[in-house]
């Protein structure tokens, strides 16, 4: 069922599928909005209660107009559905969301399914010049020059083109206001990378083998990191995992719900 949850000035949009049980929340990634769950949805709710949203700007959430935490929003999510306990099922910024929610108030994570994910407090992830080139790119109006940078990086499993990777390249699209209009107001929440070593929660970690080898160098520190991290790889996978390989990664988050406690 859709609804709108109440957050420090502002509101998101979000989905429950109902029923009972420890649920899952599925966080999305910054190259799409919650639809990017749509491949892998269907057969976790077939077993679990699964929550997902969309962040301010993304999808059907209002922009943001005043600064705002990822992290504290999904505390206002778990909140508003009355979740005391969850397993976080966190994609890219997804993932970082989630790790920063369980440094914070690991007494709510359940468990970590983390798939291609960021982390705060790392300086490495993005290639070199890479917000320099979508800058002006932006500045020129070449919107289209954006989608296709960011294909090239994060989307070459499916050829690296809006022609060869029309699904890739349209969530990219949906999410370029937010890439833009979010900037002014999101306050980023504290450094994690240092402290990966104090999550408590049983945590999967993904990467993709094509994704950016600065992401999967990335993961790979960020599983080492983490106590008893199980690292799996991808090989069909980029930044994309859920449109990539969606049979796998619903049965790798069936794995973790498993272990969760």
């Amino acid at each position: 069922m859709e609804s709108i949850v109440p957050v420090s000035n502002g509101e998101l949009w979000a989905d429950d599928s109902g029923d009972g049980g420890l649920p899952l929340v599925l966080l999305h990634p910054g190259v799409g909005d919650s639809t990017i769950w749509d491949p892998v949805r269907p057969t976790l709710t077939e077993r679990h209660r699964v929550i997902r949203y969309d962040v301010r700007g993304f999808g059907r959430s209002p922009a943001p107009t005043t600064p705002y935490s990822l992290a504290e929003d999904l505390t206002a999510v778990l909140d508003h559905f009355g979740l005391s306990r969850a397993v976080l099922v966190g994609s890219s910024m997804g993932g970082a969301t989630a790790i920063s929610l369980a440094l914070d108030a690991p007494d709510r994570v359940a468990g970590l399914a983390l798939l291609v994910p960021g982390v705060t407090g790392y300086e490495e992830l993005l290639p070199s010049g890479f917000l320099q080139e979508v800058e002006k790119l932006a500045r020129a109006g070449d919107m289209e020059g954006v989608v296709q940078l960011g294909l090239n990086i994060s989307g070459r499993a499916g050829g690296g083109t809006p022609d060869t990777d029309p699904v890739a390249a349209a969530h990219l699209r949906s999410a370029l206001p937010a890439w833009f209009g979010n900037a002014a107001h999101q306050r980023a929440d504290a450094p994690a990378f240092d402290r990966l070593g104090e999550i408590a929660a049983p945590t999967l970690l993904a990467l993709g083998e094509l994704d950016h080898p600065e992401v999967v160098r990335c993961n790979e520190e960020m599983a080492a990191r983490i106590p008893g991290c199980r690292l799996v790889r991808l090989a069909a996978s980029d930044h994309f995992p859920t449109l990539r390989e969606p049979d796998t990664v619903a049965r790798l988050i069936e794995e973790l719900y498993a272990d969760a406690h």
